[in-house]
């Protein structure tokens, strides 16, 4: 690798498995030094174990304040600085119609999809400001973008989280710290198996068929890999992006120029359908 993040540290959200985890392991290869922040203990420690002394693991709820707030700190006590924070966490959320919506439904999803990135901005700029400036990512959606590729919880949040980058980045900007969006398409990670109510290990299954199967969706005839994302983050976080903020980088293969595609009807649904096999399959039934 060429180094292009050397002496940097990076917060990574949602780190022990897919995009994370893939954007975890191009930063330490380029020379970062990195906390992986999630939820699941085990993996976690056993990705910062693989990683080496480069890495280190903080067990972190998103929607919680404070635990974002103790990553940064850890990030700062442990490394000697910020300078990276990439707002990586998701989840489908509520799976309801807006005339289904229930209400706590939506307001954990609001939590996870929107309030997180922003709580992430909130602590990691000072911190970043104090180094002499540095970049902010967040993990947007397709979603976000166009209506019909996604429940309406999910397209919400992930297109407000876009409007948040470009807000943040006006009042950032003048402080040297960047802050941009990845909007990824189909890009296979256990986030779809999990959303089907699958195990861990089915849903690491279901991953490796849906690499291929995604190909079938957009223009370019391959699937989308955690590893396509955490090139992009590279690009805008390293020296590459210096003079890129306030975008939402689309890494979708060309899906949002393929034809319009409603996942929330299984009858009638490329998706839909090639999920639901997927699962079949890893379940083995």
């Amino acid at each position: 690798m060429s180094g292009r993040l050397t002496d940097k540290v990076a917060v990574i959200t949602v780190a022990s498995s897919g995009m994370g985890l893939a954007t975890a392991e191009l930063f330490v290869a380029e020379g970062a030094k990195v906390v992986l922040a999630d939820l699941h203990t085990e993996r976690g420690e056993a990705a910062a174990s693989r990683l080496g002394a480069a890495a280190h693991f903080c067990k972190c709820d998103v929607t919680a304040e404070a635990d974002i707030a103790n990553a940064v700190a850890m990030a700062v006590d442990r490394f000697g600085g910020l300078d990276i924070m990439f707002n990586n966490a998701g989840a489908q959320g509520t799976m309801d119609s807006i005339e289904q919506m229930d209400v706590d439904g939506w307001d954990s999803t609001m939590a996870l999809l929107m309030r997180a990135p922003m709580l992430g901005i909130k602590h990691a700029a000072p911190h970043i400001r104090r180094r002499g400036g540095g970049t902010i990512l967040v993990t947007t959606s397709t979603s976000g973008v166009r209506g019909g590729l996604g429940v309406a919880g999910y397209g919400v949040a992930k297109a407000a989280a876009i409007q948040l980058v470009r807000m943040a980045a006006g009042e950032l900007g003048s402080s040297n710290i960047r802050v941009n969006s990845i909007c990824p398409g189909f890009i296979a990670t256990p986030i779809f198996g999990r959303t089907l109510g699958s195990s861990d290990s089915v849903a690491d299954k279901m991953t490796e068929e849906l690499g291929n199967r995604f190909a079938e969706l957009q223009p370019i005839p391959r699937g989308g890999r955690p590893s396509d994302i955490a090139e992009a983050a590279l690009f805008l976080a390293a020296d590459s992006g210096s003079f890129i903020t306030g975008i939402d980088l689309v890494v979708d293969g060309g899906l949002l120029i393929a034809p319009a595609i409603d996942i929330t009807d299984p009858s009638d649904n490329k998706v839909a359908a090639l999920l639901m096999e997927a699962q079949r399959n890893a379940s083995g039934s």
